[in-house]
């Protein structure tokens, strides 16, 4: 159970015995797909769906989750069913390390260490001049250890973040994208749209895992927990975002694999449209069962199981007390 689904159509979905159907209407003709409930994990709905209980209490029995996403490809919500792999003891180690303003802290810089360190790791694999981010390593990425609270490392880690995406045109061979600078709500031009819709992907992924684990989602460290509902998948999600979406957004781009045609625009804001969420999700499902050697484990694993590790090195630090050290590629 580690494969997702995507349904990117309008349509239906319907139970028949023991067997999930998706029903989508092409060019008047109903084309009926059998959803493989003991293969898959979650699944992703960009169109519109009808379904009724029978369906849902059929993936909520085989622990599938899904995962909704509006007409622009934006996030809705998510249906986790009834959770099943919990533990009280946990959940109140995860509270303690909340309430606690150091334990809180420790791991907030930790998630953000994790992830300035692809930030660099991008930079440098793509050539760009160590003068064009020095102020990011050697004056930012050391002050994220002297933070006392959130708010001073959020100040910080945004200022990296715009160091960072000043340098996307240095990165992106292509003429016909261009990124003056990052806008989320909503998303102003192309590549802004790319990081919108990847990282949705990406959180989404990250619930899925920690949802998997007897971890709470709910509870979180660098953003605060009435900010999301969801918030640990943010948190856990800023280590991944650079080396899984980043990367393959410059390689879109570079190769010409995306142009401006997979994009549409409505009113003040771009959106991937159909097509260029369908390239995308498939350069992302190659990227997350691309396999790596691990240094411990001595075998190969892929990135979405690189993100099931961090899961239970966090009930590890939470439970052994065995110290956290964020995920930082090797290879």
């Amino acid at each position: 159970m580690d494969k997702r689904f995507y349904i990117n159509s309008n349509g239906r979905i319907k139970r028949q015995d023991n067997t999930i159907y998706v029903e989508i209407e092409k060019n008047g003709d109903i084309i009926k797909k059998a959803l493989p409930v003991t293969d898959i994990d979650s699944v992703y709905v960009f169109g519109e769906l009808d379904f009724n209980s029978k369906v849902i209490n059929f993936l909520s029995q085989n622990d599938i989750l899904i995962h909704f996403f509006n007409y622009y490809g934006f996030y809705s919500g998510s249906f986790l069913p009834r959770k099943k792999n919990i533990s009280g003891y946990l959940l109140v180690e995860q509270v303690k390390h909340y309430i606690d303003d150091e334990k809180r802290q420790f791991l907030a810089i930790s998630f953000i260490e994790g992830a300035v360190f692809h930030i660099l790791r991008n930079l440098r694999k793509y050539n760009i001049s160590g003068e064009d981010f020095e102020e990011i390593e050697k004056k930012l990425m050391l002050k994220i250890f002297e933070t006392k609270r959130i708010s001073d490392l959020m100040a910080i880690e945004g200022n990296i973040r715009i160091l960072y995406y000043q340098l996307f045109n240095k990165i992106i061979n292509n003429n016909d994208f261009y990124l003056e600078k990052r806008e989320k709500r909503p998303p102003s031009n192309p590549i802004n749209a790319l990081i919108s819709f990847g990282n949705s992907l990406i959180y989404n992924t990250v619930l899925s895992e920690i949802y998997r684990t007897q971890l709470d989602p709910t509870i979180s460290y660098l953003h605060s927990p009435q900010e999301k509902r969801f918030s640990l998948s943010l948190d856990l999600a800023e280590i991944f975002k650079p080396i899984i979406i980043d990367t393959i957004i410059f390689s879109l781009i570079n190769t010409k694999q995306i142009t401006i045609h997979d994009f549409d625009e409505n009113l003040n804001f771009t959106y991937l449209n159909k097509e260029g969420r369908e390239k995308f999700i498939r350069v992302y499902e190659e990227k997350l069962k691309t396999t790596i050697k691990h240094r411990k484990l001595k075998r190969n694993v892929s990135y979405k199981q690189l993100i099931r590790l961090e899961c239970y090195k966090l009930i590890k630090y939470f439970i052994e007390d065995e110290i956290y050290k964020p995920f930082k590629a090797w290879w």
